[in-house]
């Protein structure tokens, strides 16, 4: 018998040609990112503003849930993108039609673990099954095939924890989409084993890592912007606002320059350099995305708290709120300090010494309630950010030195 026949998907896969900046077909994907982040943000703080302690660490738990299959399309759309031209119709189709299912799940956040579960979930299970097995089809012939097909065989698989769990209660949904992202993550981690196809991954970072580089960028602006979006929104639906109000939203809008200028000190700006020197690329772009995964969580993360802090700006805090305003930032500067362990091959005591003085606001944050709390964690940022700009004068260029 003769070789298969390459698929008509060999003439769509990324050139050395190709450019590493978004296409206005990505730039349209991530306006539906926005929404999606600002869903996630608001169905969290009425949940963490339940009676029940409980019911409020529930509500922490589920916000995490809901957006890690939120960030896993998206990083599955930029992967697409990464591995194909995105100039070509056809991928720019299927960037479009990845806009609108993540649009669904978008527009179900609010009451996923309501009337709007089966919703969610089935607009992510056919957007993660139907672009895997229609990518894998046009593939015919070529070894990136076998990744497509392995990765929709464990999608479809989990796919059932997906639709059962979007038809039981709530707390049994919780198990059930909680072990289905589990297996969506884990198979990844895994290369997508299966008998007879093998395993391992494609090395999108190897041909587009520019390109993820700079959507990864682009990811977290969005999430920053998410945030402005989000508290600007509770702030213009108080009504008259008082002084405390106006007050959270200035020390919001602040954390979020602070949150942006730590970010693009040094290890932000030279990603894209960093990616370039790394010699493996594959399993470097894999960590770099993880760092950026926790950076954004954490910015969701803080647009949450604040949103706290104008629903509760004196109140004494219950201990999840405190752990919402204080962990943000933490989070993100631990995200942070991981990246910069990949950029320079370095401990980041700046962002370490952030870390530790948050922990520390959580006694006198207790105490003094949840905007003195926010003001405090905006402070140790602008430390942080200071420090960094003391830094720029000592040493004012370096150039990355990624870990090994």
């Amino acid at each position: 018998m003769g070789a298969r026949r390459p698929g008509v998907g060999v003439g769509m896969l990324r050139g050395p040609g190709s450019g590493p900046h978004a296409t206005f077909a990505e730039l349209f994907f991530d306006l539906v990112v926005v929404f999606a982040l600002t869903r996630l943000a608001a169905q969290a703080v009425p949940g963490l503003s339940a009676p029940a302690p409980a019911d409020r660490w529930m509500a922490a738990a589920r916000t995490l849930l809901l957006f890690l299959p939120l960030t896993w399309a998206w990083t599955i759309t930029s992967y697409v993108t990464a591995r194909f031209e995105p100039r070509l119709v056809g991928v720019r189709l299927a960037v479009v039609v990845s806009a609108f299912g993540l649009f669904m799940m978008a527009s179900a956040v609010p009451a996923a673990f309501d009337a709007r579960g089966m919703t969610f979930a089935l607009s992510y299970v056919l957007l993660q099954v139907g672009r895997t097995v229609g990518f894998g089809l046009l593939l015919g012939g070529l070894p990136l095939q076998r990744l497509y097909f392995r990765s929709g065989a464990w999608y479809c698989l989990s796919a059932i924890p997906w639709l059962w769990g979007a038809t039981v209660s709530e707390t049994a949904r919780t198990v059930l989409w909680t072990i289905a992202i589990a297996i969506d993550l884990g198979a990844a981690r895994l290369g997508w084993p299966l008998p007879r196809l093998g395993r391992g991954r494609a090395a999108a970072w190897e041909t587009g890592g520019a390109h993820l580089s700079d959507r990864y960028r682009q990811f977290l602006m969005i999430a920053l912007g998410e945030g402005v979006i989000s508290v600007g929104i509770a702030y213009t639906n108080e009504g008259t606002p008082e002084a405390a109000h106006t007050c959270g939203v200035v020390v919001s809008f602040v954390t979020t320059v602070l949150l942006w200028r730590i970010y693009f000190f040094r290890s932000g700006e030279l990603l894209g350099e960093a990616v370039d020197a790394a010699d493996d690329r594959a399993a470097f772009g894999r960590s770099v995305a993880f760092a950026h995964t926790v950076m954004i969580f954490g910015i969701v993360v803080v647009a949450v708290g604040y949103g706290l802090v104008l629903d509760h700006p004196f109140a004494r805090p219950y201990p999840v709120w405190l752990a919402v305003v204080l962990g943000g930032p933490m989070i993100y500067l631990l995200g942070r300090a991981r990246l910069e362990r990949l950029v320079f091959d370095r401990v980041s005591p700046r962002r370490l010494l952030g870390v530790a003085c948050l922990a520390l606001l959580a006694v006198p944050g207790h105490a003094a309630g949840l905007l003195a709390a926010s003001i405090g964690a905006a402070l140790v940022l602008l430390l942080v950010a200071v420090l960094d700009a003391r830094a720029a004068v000592r040493v004012p260029e370096e150039h990355p030195t990624p870990a090994r």
